[in-house]
């Protein structure tokens, strides 16, 4: 398994050297921009979102704890080609959280009424981390809305992920526990709690339902990712028409740490017809 694993980085290595630098872009507000940003009233909620661009739809999934800004190495690059849609989720940026606990499948709903409201019958799809998770469940729950899914570091269950990063966890969930005893208002702990629920407790994706996804998936990962690479590997073996990117020396946030070699390797799964080529046919 990890010589597979090992491959799978090599075969990206050539992409390092023929990737070149995004240039540089105007300073969009991402995030708080008046002339594009939006509320969608989705589930029950106001669900922030802006849209940019023109072309085929892309949306753009951010992850645990993010926002739309974080996000904007990935809208600099793929706004000038697509119609490129991105949101604040369910309780992150400028979103409602709404009554009850977060979870995945919520997000993922919201994000299917957004497309509704749009009138975007399919769209590419690029997730990181949880935006990868919501990806899946967008793909296994709706799976007309999915053309292609560019999925950064997504799991499908707590296990999926190193048990040193829930160790961690736990530990900032007893301050977030200690500043909401004390009433502290300096940063708003009760959504921190609610993310910190979705890491420790969630998603629950079975691999069967992995096995229902009919869209072109490409699954990424860093080799020093906090995801399992035998648990990306899992996900990867278990889809039916799927590419796996291992990018070397890389971790959960390649797409910020190496933006060009990230969005080129995305760019081309999605510009280019899904292929999955056989060794073997080499030897006949």
């Amino acid at each position: 398994m990890k010589n597979t694993l090992r491959l799978a980085a090599l075969v990206f290595l050539p992409v390092v050297l023929l990737a070149q630098p995004t240039p540089p872009k105007p300073d969009i507000p991402y995030g708080k921009n008046p002339t594009t940003g939006k509320f969608a009233e989705v589930n029950g909620i106001k669900l922030y979102y802006e849209t940019y661009g023109e072309g085929a739809p892309l949306l753009i999934i951010h992850g645990n704890g993010g926002a739309i800004a974080p996000m904007k190495p990935q809208l600099d690059f793929f706004v000038p080609h697509y119609r490129v849609i991105v949101a604040d989720s369910r309780g992150h940026g400028k979103s409602d959280m709404g009554p009850g606990r977060l979870t995945y499948e919520q997000m993922a709903e919201d994000l299917n009424a957004l497309l509704d409201q749009l009138k975007v019958k399919s769209a590419y799809v690029l997730g990181q981390s949880d935006g990868g998770i919501l990806g899946l469940l967008l793909a296994i729950h709706h799976p007309d809305k999915v053309g292609k899914l560019a999925a950064m570091g997504a799991n499908l269950n707590p296990a999926g992920e190193y048990s040193w990063t829930l160790e961690a966890d736990l530990k900032e969930g007893k301050l977030i526990d200690e500043m909401i005893a004390q009433g502290d208002q300096s940063q708003p702990w009760a959504a921190k709690k609610q993310y910190l629920d979705l890491v420790h407790n969630q998603p629950d994706i079975a691999l069967a339902d992995l096995e229902k996804i009919s869209a072109p998936v490409l699954v990424m990962a860093g080799d020093k990712d906090v995801i399992r690479l035998e648990h990306t590997q899992q996900i990867f073996e278990h889809l039916k028409q799927a590419h796996l990117a291992i990018f070397p020396g890389a971790t959960h946030f390649v797409r910020r740490e190496n933006p060009d070699l990230f969005n080129q390797t995305v760019a081309k799964f999605f510009r280019e017809p899904f292929t999955r080529p056989d060794t073997r046919d080499v030897f006949k």
